[in-house]
């Protein structure tokens, strides 16, 4: 059985975060939005952008391992001042693809990125997730994280994009 591991991205990475983001958002969301915005994960603003949220230093972007292949990935940030009564951690994304789901990366990378959003000063956690991806509301909900009545709404070109807000505890343990 191949080491599955979280670890820090590094510029060496974005290659394979933009590969990961486009082609899991090619799977899940082809219904939701545009080809031509899914197309553009894949265009240099996405590698520039990838490079400067690895390069900031300002969040958190980890990279889900298993054996010689990344599988998935996820970012997050402090979205309010940390220790204060807004210290809230967003997981701004984490994706896993497809063919390496139901192998516990999801969780591991949901554990990371909370405890050290912990360490940067937030205390609770907040996704959000497109209401239509049930499979990605049962994962949050799973780790205690529940909606907490917000939405909002994007206008992808061909429609509007529903996303709810789950929010819940960043005291999160891996469980074997």
């Amino acid at each position: 059985m191949a080491i599955a591991a979280v670890r820090a991205a590094t510029s060496a990475d974005v290659e394979e975060i933009v590969r990961i983001q486009a082609d899991t958002w090619a799977a899940a969301y082809a219904s939701l939005v545009p080809a031509t915005a899914i197309e553009q994960l894949r265009g240099a603003e996405a590698r520039a952008a990838w490079s400067g949220a690895i390069g900031a230093g300002a969040g958190h972007v980890l990279l889900a391992i298993e054996g010689d292949w990344t599988v998935g990935f996820a970012a997050a940030a402090v979205a309010g001042e940390p220790s204060g009564p807004d210290a809230w951690g967003e997981i701004g994304t984490l994706l896993v693809e497809p063919r390496w789901g139901r192998r516990g990366h999801g969780g591991r990378l949901l554990a990371t990125a909370a405890h050290a959003l912990q360490q940067a000063g937030a205390i609770y956690g907040l996704a959000w997730i497109p209401e239509a991806d049930e499979a990605s509301r049962r994962f949050y909900a799973r780790a205690g994280w529940e909606p907490d009545g917000t939405v909002r709404a994007f206008d992808t070109g061909a429609g509007t994009l529903r996303e709810v807000r789950m929010t819940g505890s960043l005291d999160l343990k891996l469980t074997t």
